[in-house]
């Protein structure tokens, strides 16, 4: 069975194929022009689309055949895993034909051309061959996509090992109530993980809800979060359910909640524990069913540490951590996504694109302090600017290696490697330090290590800038 749309300007024609086909087990959906096509097209998934070739309006037989191999019109929707790439196959029927748009046609990507009056029988049997070229097509690739070891889910793409450790991870928890705290640095894609877990899960039918954090005033976060009744504050002129109501039955993703103020984290803890809202102004709780999602490119456990954070709001959303590794490591995917970028950019601009081999290395040599977001705005700016099919060096924005200590040639009389890895070590700490006022858990922060390798690092490295505590570093057993 395959589901397929068929597109024509006559009624007599749209009910007969219809009937026709129904009875061979097909599901069938009609259009009546080329527009009604397209629409039909970005809502549903469909398998084959028969087309006629003259239709009045815009967009003919030929203009949809276009639209849909150039990937322009695409079902991207799909409640519940990855919508397939693969177009769907495109059958044209015209009483008009000519040598010149059969070749059109087939060149354009058609899989066949039938002239009207055809035989049941006739399209039936073209139906069932594009019907094996498409399960080819989708077997063929299932099976490069293992051999290269690629994995999907959703919209994240990755074949690294640590993006394949991140695939399994929310295989086996997207469908749990528990809350989650997905963690990264910036542009590595947490609301795309938050997506995965809805979309891949028990509530991919409802509906999923994110608001940053950050990007709301604190006097109005509230009345977002939790809603607010008529007259409850200057301006709340009618009543309002908040994001948790919204999101009922399915998730909100709470972005950047690190920014969230103390009285707000107070609240937040309070719904999370009992299920229930209230609204501002409101005497009366509402119960809620909404998985929560956060995420922060924070250390909160260093920000529980200092005060900054509520411990047990921490320790509530962290019940599963979702830690995304940042681009630089896992830089086997770049390329992938390079070339994901390329194309839908490409797309975007109607042109088919590369990347130079020197390019791509450089890519690759990269280190992405903005990870995939960087990426994929070098890529956009590339393409807009780029007048040809191919993206060179001279295309990308100016990068830089991973930085390295430059060895120009090697002391005949040798090197001392302790003390050339000691003196750098002092001058990245001595750094660190200076540039956190001598406070060390955030010089610890700045060199992506914890308070106690640095204060062991200090005594080995006999360096006493720091050993105090600042008025913002109260003292820990581990000062002791």
């Amino acid at each position: 069975m395959a589901e397929i749309l068929v597109v024509d300007d006559e009624q007599s024609m749209r009910e007969f194929l219809a009937i026709c086909l129904r009875r061979s087990g097909h599901k069938i959906t009609l259009a009546e022009n080329g527009e009604d096509a397209m629409e039909r097209l970005r809502n549903q998934p469909f398998d084959i689309v028969i087309t006629d070739l003259r239709m009045p309006g815009n967009i003919d037989g030929l203009g949809l055949l276009t639209a849909i191999k150039s990937g322009h019109v695409r079902y991207t929707a799909a409640p519940n895993g990855t919508p397939s790439i693969i177009d769907p196959e495109v059958l044209l029927v015209t009483a008009y034909a000519t040598a010149d748009t059969a070749l059109a046609a087939m060149k354009q990507g058609a899989y066949d051309y039938l002239t009207k009056p055809f035989q049941v029988d006739e399209i039936n049997a073209v139906i069932g061959r594009a019907l094996e070229k498409r399960a080819l097509v989708e077997e063929n690739l299932a099976l490069r996509d293992r051999v290269a070891g690629r994995v999907r889910l959703a919209n994240l793409l990755g074949k690294s090992r640590p993006m394949q450790k991140l695939f399994e991870l929310i295989t086996k928890i997207h469908s749990a109530r528990t809350s989650v705290l997905i963690t990264g640095e910036s542009g590595t894609g947490k609301e795309l993980v938050a997506r995965a877990l809805h979309t891949e899960g028990l509530r991919a039918n409802h509906t999923f809800v994110a608001v940053n954090c950050g990007a709301i005033p604190d006097d109005l976060m509230e009345s977002e979060l939790f809603g607010h009744k008529r007259g409850s504050f200057t301006g709340a002129v009618t009543d309002k359910s908040g994001l948790f109501q919204e999101a009922d039955g399915g998730t909100l993703f709470l972005d950047e909640i690190g920014e969230l103020s103390m009285g707000l984290q107070v609240k937040l803890l309070r719904v999370l524990q009992e299920r229930r809202v209230k609204a501002v102004g409101s005497t009366e709780e509402v119960e809620v069913d909404a998985r929560v999602i956060a995420a922060t490119n924070r250390d909160l456990e260093a920000e529980v540490a200092r005060g900054a954070f509520r411990a047990d709001l921490y320790y509530r959303l962290n019940v599963i951590e979702v830690w995304i590794p940042p681009l630089r490591h896992r830089r086997e995917d770049i390329p992938l996504l390079a070339e994901h970028f390329l194309r839908r950019f490409g797309a975007e601009h109607g042109r088919s694109l590369q990347l130079s081999t020197e390019a791509m290395r450089k890519l690759e040599t990269y280190d992405f302090p903005g990870n995939v977001r960087e990426l994929e705005n070098m890529l956009e700016r590339a393409v807009a600017l780029s007048s040809s099919a191919v993206i060179g060096v001279s295309d990308l924005p100016p990068v830089k290696a991973p930085r390295s200590e430059p060895v120009a040639e090697f002391p005949t009389e040798g090197v001392d490697l302790d003390r050339v890895l000691s003196d750098f070590e002092r001058g990245w700490v001595m750094r660190a330090l200076e540039q956190t006022g001598g406070v060390r858990k955030r010089a610890a922060a700045l060199l992506g290590i914890s308070f106690r390798s640095l204060r062991y690092r200090l005594e080995k490295l006999g360096i006493e800038k720091g050993d105090a505590p600042t008025d913002d570093e109260a003292p820990t057993e581990d000062d002791k």
